[in-house]
């Protein structure tokens, strides 16, 4: 017995170990084709900063080793961003036979819509967020003090801005999972809306610069996606039937009973 045991515990790590090193293959060959244009995609992501510099200003470099290593580090997230759906689709292959059939049918949907919304939440973040929060930042500024931002700072408070918003940009995944799995109800969720959308601008205030415009462009959002998995919710509620351990729906085999 204990044998018959262990064998299917070995098969599922050598599964999962050849799972992670096809993902960090994938990642290293991303990272390889990207690397010769690491400068030239920095100066894609601080081109939000670069266009409202004033003439004085100019970003510098305070380390040795920054002028190498920053680039460096925007091209191994690039390349771990870009990786994700195959990630998850070594993820999904790996975890897919374990579940239930009705999990495998919404499962799939969700997972494409996470990736599609993190990215939207990116892209939102870069042309619409960046230039505003960058544009206050330069404005801000006592008379007679020359803007002179690091490029490691400038990458690193980018990332935060663009996972910040990509993952506000799964609300409608999150919400729509919280009723699906019963967790919570559509009824329950709206009759909280006022908390929601206080929430909103709480989350707003901590993880963005203080001042309302950054706050307000992502905390409405934020709330403006609540509602939209609140929608997909109503329409999803009651669609999804429990389901047996072999398979079959539980209505049936009740009916089936009596």
């Amino acid at each position: 017995m204990n044998l018959d045991q262990e064998q299917p515990l070995i098969n599922h790590l050598v599964e999962l170990r050849n799972r992670l090193l096809k993902i960090v293959l994938v990642v290293l060959v991303l990272f390889l084709a990207l690397f010769y244009f690491a400068n030239d995609m920095y100066l894609i992501l601080v081109k939000p900063l670069s266009a409202i510099l004033p003439e004085s200003g100019q970003m510098i470099a305070t380390g040795v080793t920054s002028p190498f290593l920053v680039p460096f580090k925007l091209t191994l997230v690039l390349s771990v961003l870009l990786a994700v759906p195959f990630i998850l689709h070594q993820v999904w292959a790996f975890i897919a036979p374990g579940l239930y059939q009705h999990e495998k049918r919404f499962g799939i949907p969700l997972l494409i819509s996470s990736v599609l919304l993190f990215y939207c939440g990116i892209a939102f973040a870069y042309f619409v967020v960046l230039p505003l929060v960058f544009g206050f930042f330069t404005s801000v500024g006592p008379e007679g003090i020359t803007l002179m931002p690091d490029i490691n700072n400038i990458l690193d408070f980018s990332l935060k801005i663009f996972f910040a918003f990509g993952l506000a940009f799964e609300i409608p995944i999150a919400t729509l999972l919280l009723v699906l799995t019963g967790i919570t109800t559509v009824e329950s969720l709206s009759s909280k809306r006022p908390y929601v959308f206080l929430g909103c601008f709480v989350v707003g205030m901590l993880v963005t610069p203080p001042d309302i415009i950054s706050q307000t462009v992502l905390a409405v959002p934020m709330w403006l996606l609540f509602e939209v998995g609140l929608l997909f919710a109503r329409l999803f509620k009651g669609k999804s039937l429990p389901v047996n351990r072999d398979g079959t729906d539980s209505t049936s085999t009740t009916d089936n009973a009596q």
